[in-house]
Order: C-alpha cells, then sequence, then structure tokens
C-alpha cells in the first residue's frame, strides 16, 4: 500500500533535490524516498531520539489504557 503524500519545498530546496535525483539517475519519487528512509536510520540510531521516543510512548500507553478502562 502507499500513501501520497503533498510536500512544499523552497525554490532552492526542489533544486538541489531535483539535481540530485537526476544525477543518481532516480525518479524525483525516489529520491525522496531515498532521503526519507536515511532520516529514519538515522533517528533510530539517534540515542537522544530514542529517550524521547521511550517517554513520549509511555505517556501514549498512560492515556491510552485509561481510555480503555469500562
Amino acid at each position: 500500500m502507499a500513501k501520497t503524500l503533498s510536500l512544499r519545498l523552497d525554490d532552492e530546496q526542489a533544486r538541489e533535490l531535483e539535481a540530485i535525483a537526476r544525477i543518481d539517475d532516480v525518479p524525483l519519487s525516489g529520491a525522496i524516498r531515498e532521503a526519507i528512509a536515511a532520516h529514519v536510520h538515522a533517528r533510530r540510531a539517534d540515542q537522544e531520539f530514542q529517550e524521547r521516543l521511550a517517554r513520549r510512548m509511555a505517556e501514549d500507553r498512560e492515556i491510552l489504557e485509561k481510555l480503555a478502562e469500562r
């Protein structure tokens, strides 16, 4: 399943991304997917991000458990 998203870039970002896609000989959408995958990979390896993630999960778990109470 794929999800279609709309993305706004400033002119310089768009030109840079288009140039990267042309140089790598990939579609623009492929360059965007590769950039997103690299960003997600970096976040998974980032200890500070992982700590914030754990805190958010704990906070969300608390409210979700409360909402599930009958």
